[in-house]
């Protein structure tokens, strides 16, 4: 992960205390899975989705994409990403090119 990436990210949230942030390096992109509470003491779920790249004056810019993701919704989302994640693995098997470790994701305790 690139340090101008995490602490960037947080610059950029509109709103919402910060309560917990889990990085995720992923090859050329960072994904922030940041936990984030409303006014009224409410959590929320903001995962965003950062690239680093390089402008052509040399300069490095990072692409961010953002989803906000409510509570009631995270079962509905859970189970449509483990779908689609399931459709893939069933018709395109991974063909690991790294040496890190593989990390299966489990949606059951969301």
């Amino acid at each position: 992960m690139y340090f101008e990436d995490y602490d960037n990210n947080a610059q950029n949230e509109h709103g919402g205390d910060d309560v917990y942030s889990k990085p995720v390096r992923a090859g050329k992109r960072t994904y922030f899975f940041d936990v984030k509470a409303t006014k009224g003491n409410d959590y929320y779920l903001t995962i965003t989705e950062s690239k680093r790249r390089i402008e052509h004056d040399g300069r490095y810019v990072y692409d961010k994409h953002k989803i906000f993701l409510y509570k009631e919704d995270f079962d509905k989302f859970a189970d449509g990403l483990q779908e689609v994640v399931n459709y893939i693995r069933e018709r395109c098997p991974v063909i690991e090119t790294t040496h890190e470790p593989r990390h299966d994701v489990q949606f059951e305790e969301l």
